[in-house]
């Protein structure tokens, strides 16, 4: 490997295969250290965290940076009707996310809520995949076997 020593954004580079955080700009790879880094362990160890009850209603959504007056914030979304059950549990989940870091990480957390997927939804969305547009599509189709073969996957999307 060789070492160049022209380059605007760091004092020296390695010529060569590199790491990707190495081919990162200094300022972006601070961000990813000081926020990333915290948000991404918290949603790779969230069933760890909360437990496999409030792991089925509620997911991370952010994590806000401290500043001087406000602790750091971790904003989690929560499924309509279950609120209640994250609102008792906030300390819990703080300690445990402290204590997995090892330091004071997370002083607050914040409580979003959103509408969980209902059947309604589902059922549209399986009978809007054939529409009619796609039907007259597939009709000026002229090999016999490939027409066949769409329209018993279009009846198949229609079943589920």
């Amino acid at each position: 490997m060789e070492f160049k020593y022209n380059t605007k954004q760091r004092n020296k580079t390695i010529q060569g295969l590199r790491s990707f955080k190495d081919t990162l700009p200094t300022k972006i790879k601070r961000i990813i250290v000081r926020k990333g880094e915290i948000y991404s362990k918290t949603l790779d160890n969230w069933r760890y965290i909360v437990g496999n009850e409030l792991f089925k209603i509620c997911y991370p959504s952010s994590f806000k940076k401290s500043n001087k007056f406000k602790g750091s914030r971790l904003n989690i979304m929560v499924k309509r009707g279950h609120e209640v059950d994250v609102e008792y549990s906030k300390k819990k989940i703080i300690d445990k996310i402290n204590s997995f870091f090892g330091y004071k990480v997370i002083e607050q957390i914040k409580i979003l809520n959103f509408e969980g997927e209902s059947e309604v939804y589902k059922e549209k969305k399986g009978n809007n995949v054939t529409k009619n547009n796609y039907n007259k599509k597939i009709s000026s189709i002229k090999n016999n076997k490939i027409r066949d073969s769409l329209k018993e996957l279009t009846q198949l999307f229609r079943k589920k």
